[in-house]
């Protein structure tokens, strides 16, 4: 006959007898095969009682028995629970992961200031969307993503980035680098074999085009951009840039270079990935606009908030012709069915409520102050490094003497608890322009920002 209980704490056990040593036997085995690990709370013995339709005196009985033999411990106020002593017969564990190190001076490229997420204002916006948000909303989602979201999208890149696009192609993610590989799964499908990516750029990125199909053929960037004679000289229909301010070497692609890059995806019948990743932060100009308004009909964008609020949310958008979008929109239902609406809800709502742009308003200034700090300490210990790029973005480049090697500089400032990439480690082991280190401020207060460098000088001038 079926029983009608509730349940605080389940435990799930073997058919027993109803005796208490069939309970025991039942949790001794749980605990010696590892079913029950060291730590575990058990149920309480009236609530385990009637999980298993017996007296709680039977459970009571099996648990001293127990605890008499060291498999439990009980003490009042925190349970009955496996004890920490017990020898089990699971096979060891694989060897943990090595722990992230720590540095002294974590000076990354590509990662804000996550001390200044706007905690209090997200909370806020994640409360009142949760609370407006219809049932329905709480189903499988749209895989295209939220309406509300792709609207507020669509108004606020068109406003500070000139992107033209319908909420209906524009596509949530869960960052850019899933929609990359989207559409990196769509364009092999479409028959494509190459994609032309910025030399150099981030590896990580190389390695995710290959590992769906695409094989990325370095071309080379100077202080315009991307050397668009170099991509014409190739046999690829696709080009990856960064144009706003490329990655790593910080130059913005010129209008000429603009222009012709549009020319050379009309003349091939191609496709321009824009990835838009950093273009909030400019510091002594305006930002230029996206290519994407150049020709919505040849250029992908993608964005995401990984850059101006926290990776950590994996939010994400791409923005492409109305053809690529429903290819898009498939392999995201294929791959996930979607991303979660209660983050989306939230984006819509920090947005549209102007959080968004009141959180990019003080970082900026706070960025600009710790680039400023990190020239400053630059040219007072290093007068004769070269900062490359533009005022822009969440790093920079210092091209070193040609006589260094920036590995070797790298692992020195690694040693001292220094995080500081050598540019060649974005040169997919190809020759690097020269000998430099992208060096990182976001993350750093200008008191820091000044420490490091001066160790940095006692490093590198030993």
């Amino acid at each position: 006959m079926a029983r009608n209980w509730t349940t605080l704490r389940e435990l799930l056990l073997p058919a027993l007898d109803g005796s208490a040593r069939s309970t025991e036997r039942a949790l001794r085995a749980a605990v010696r095969s590892g079913g029950l690990r060291a730590g575990t709370r058990l149920p309480s013995s009236r609530d385990l009682a009637a999980q298993l339709g017996v007296s709680r005196g039977t459970v009571t009985a099996a648990y001293e028995q127990l605890i008499a033999e060291g498999y439990l411990i009980s003490k009042r106020g925190s349970g009955t629970r496996v004890a920490n002593a017990v020898n089990t017969a699971v096979a060891p564990a694989d060897a943990p992961a090595a722990p992230i190190r720590q540095w002294r001076y974590d000076m990354r490229s590509g990662l804000p200031a996550l001390g200044m997420f706007p905690r209090a204002a997200w909370l806020a916006a994640a409360r009142s969307s949760l609370a407006e948000l219809p049932d329905a909303a709480l189903g499988y989602p749209d895989p295209a993503g939220l309406a509300e979201l792709r609207e507020e999208l669509v108004g606020y890149l068109g406003r500070v980035r000139s992107v033209v696009a319908t909420p209906n192609e524009l596509l949530i993610t869960h960052g850019a680098s899933e929609g990359m590989a989207l559409l990196a799964n769509v364009l092999h499908h479409n028959g494509h074999t190459s994609i032309a990516v910025e030399h150099p750029s981030h590896e990580g990125q190389a390695n995710l085009l290959r590992s769906h199909g695409l094989n990325p053929i370095p071309i080379a960037v100077d202080e315009h951009g991307l050397r668009v004679a170099d991509l014409e000289a190739t046999d690829c229909r696709v080009a990856l840039v960064t144009s706003a301010h490329q990655f790593p070497l910080g130059v913005a692609l010129s209008p000429e270079r603009r222009h012709a890059l549009l020319a050379w995806a009309r003349a091939r019948d191609g496709v321009v990935i824009e990835d838009d990743y950093d273009a909030e932060h400019r510091y002594d100009r305006p930002a230029v606009g996206a290519v994407q308004a150049m020709d919505p009909t040849r250029v992908v964008y993608l964005g995401s908030v990984s850059k101006t609020l926290a990776p950590a949310l994996r939010l994400g958008w791409l923005v492409a012709p109305s053809p690529i979008t429903q290819a898009l929109v498939t392999r995201k239902l294929m791959h996930d069915l979607g991303c979660g609406p209660l983050p989306q809800a939230t984006f819509a709502r920090f947005l549209r409520e102007g959080g968004y742009d009141r959180h990019l308003r003080r970082t900026r200034l706070v960025y600009r102050e710790r680039r400023d700090a990190l020239l400053s300490a630059i040219r007072a210990h290093f007068p004769s490094w070269e900062v490359v790029g533009i005022a822009a973005g969440l790093h920079l480049v210092v091209r070193l003497p040609e006589r260094m090697d920036d590995n070797a500089a790298q692992d020195l400032l690694a040693a001292r608890g220094i995080h500081a990439l050598a540019l060649s480690k974005h040169s997919w082991g190809l020759p690097s322009p020269y000998p430099g280190l992208v060096l990182g401020y976001a993350a750093l207060s200008p008191d820091r920002l000044h420490a490091a460098v001066a160790e940095m000088a006692e490093v590198l001038e030993s």
